[in-house]
């Protein structure tokens, strides 16, 4: 009886040893092994491909003010810096001969209240750009310059483009001026001048603002141009998009079944930060496109895709 025990448990543990023996490995899941990917579908639209430009503000027509007599400056109204609109008072003015009158003997005299009063007005709208003279008590004599007015109907934005970007800079385009307070204003180019900054081969393009701005000269904007033109092009996220070294060539991995990925050369467009436009080739509607997982990937490469329920 003690044998036959032996020889059961001696039996019982061969059985079990070959119960938890490991599986041997597939020779061609070693020598193959599956990348894991995430993929996506193709949409259709279309990206506008931005140019940012730097510009500066500047007023081509000024208005000098000046003094129509001589005479004693009795009131300033305005300071530097300040808008004014066309016909607002500026200056009050004093002729010598009403002083030497004085109060007393414009008193005896009604007729001499408004004698030797000059009460110099804004010829246009715009912004005190110099303020010469500010202190009342001033002598001046005829045409004395008192202060400047930059009209503001003639601020415009010298833009510097590039000149290989001068064909997005036409006279009659549009484009977006952005302030350093983040604030848009639409505007469109006016005229290319024939200047060129010899260090930045930059070409100044003047623009101008659709609505009137009250802006202080040489402030530096940007200038935003659109360089696409809409349409209904595929678009794919940018991750999608793999490149060489030169940035010469694009492609894309292309599921050709659940398992396989090929490489499919692609000529882009427009590009955003995040997606881009593909014009060719023409991929079917329900085209899959690896997202997550092809950067390295050659033409036929083995996948196997993780998000292919929920894409």
């Amino acid at each position: 009886m003690k044998n036959k025990s032996i020889i059961m448990l001696y039996c019982a543990s061969l059985v079990l040893g070959c119960k938890t023996a490991p599986k041997e490995l597939d020779e061609t899941e070693i020598t193959n092994p599956k990348t894991p990917v995430e993929v996506t579908n193709i949409n259709y639209g279309s990206l506008d491909d931005e140019l940012i430009l730097s510009a500066s503000t500047i007023y081509q027509k000024r208005n000098l003010v000046t003094a129509t007599i001589p005479a004693f400056i009795v009131k300033v109204n305005v300071r530097l810096g300040d808008a004014v609109i066309k016909g607002q008072l500026l200056y009050e003015l004093e002729s010598k001969e009403r002083r030497s009158l004085g109060t007393t003997g414009i008193k005896l005299d009604s007729s001499l209240a408004g004698f030797g009063l000059i009460k110099i007005r804004a010829s246009a709208s715009g912004v005190i750009s110099t303020l010469d003279k500010q202190q009342p008590g001033d002598y001046v004599l005829e045409g004395t310059l008192l202060c400047t007015i930059s009209e503001s109907s003639d601020l415009t934005f010298q833009v510097n483009v590039p000149y290989e970007y001068i064909q997005f800079a036409k006279t009659g385009k549009a484009c977006t001026i952005v302030l350093p307070d983040n604030s848009i204003h639409k505007a469109q180019f006016t005229k290319s001048l024939t200047t060129m900054n010899a260090m930045a081969q930059t070409q100044t393009v003047l623009a101008k603002s659709n609505e009137v701005l009250f802006l202080p000269e040489n402030m530096i904007v940007k200038v935003i141009v659109n360089k696409g033109l809409r349409g209904n092009n595929q678009i794919v996220p940018k991750e999608c998009v793999l490149s060489d070294e030169m940035m010469k060539e694009f492609w894309v991995m292309k599921l050709l079944n659940d398992t396989t990925a090929i490489r499919v050369p692609v000529t882009i467009g427009n590009n955003s930060d995040s997606q881009t436009e593909i014009l060719a080739p023409i991929f079917e509607s329900n085209a899959t496109i690896v997202r997550i997982g092809n950067y390295g990937l050659t033409d036929t490469a083995l996948v196997i895709v993780q998000n292919l329920k929920n894409k």
